[in-house]
């Protein structure tokens, strides 16, 4: 699946990866921005299975209904209930809390559609299990995935934010405007 990943992410789609996943880190949130298109989900599965590593995800239950729900559970997906009120960011900690090797892919926009505010739940995900924050651009102008290295938070949020939106400034998604 490796190699046959990497053959659609960069010869037949032209995309390229900078930088590297942490191998050395059994636990961490990648928040991948912007989500702008149905589009960036297939992009970032390839990038992962191109690099071997083991991302989870999370994604509105209606997703995993219907004839194609095994295959988002195949791919590693988690439905999330939306419509109930529970502390969810406390749900995912603890799964990070009960797992040896997780890795949790997050949109920090919570939607494709152009946002003015980032949600702040991977935040406080990555805070309350203590695991760093790894960023992943998907650069549609530049067909490039760029990696960070990995980022634990501070004690200041905004200052947290200030370096996420600085990394990302600039990335453009497949619908620009959107971005």
């Amino acid at each position: 699946m490796q190699k046959l990943s990497k053959f659609i992410f960069k010869r037949i789609l032209g995309w390229k990866l900078v930088g590297n996943f942490p191998k050395h880190l059994n636990k961490y949130v990648v928040i991948a921005a912007p989500h702008t298109s149905w589009q960036d989900f297939p992009i970032a599965i390839l990038a992962r299975n191109y690099t071997g590593e083991k991302i989870n995800f999370i994604g509105k239950s209606s997703l995993f209904n219907g004839p194609f729900g095994f295959v988002f559970r195949a791919l590693g997906g988690t439905p999330v209930d939306r419509s109930q009120s529970c502390n969810m960011v406390d749900a995912i900690v603890q799964i990070f809390k009960n797992k040896e090797e997780f890795r949790l892919g997050i949109s920090p926009e919570g939607t494709r559609k152009k946002v003015t505010q980032w949600k702040t739940g991977f935040y406080y995900i990555a805070k309350g299990a203590n695991v760093p924050i790894v960023m992943a651009t998907l650069d549609f102008e530049n067909k490039q995935i760029k990696i960070s290295e990995p980022f634990y938070t501070t004690i200041s949020k905004e200052k947290d934010f200030e370096y996420f939106h600085t990394f990302f400034r600039g990335v453009k998604g497949k619908h620009k405007k959107l971005s």
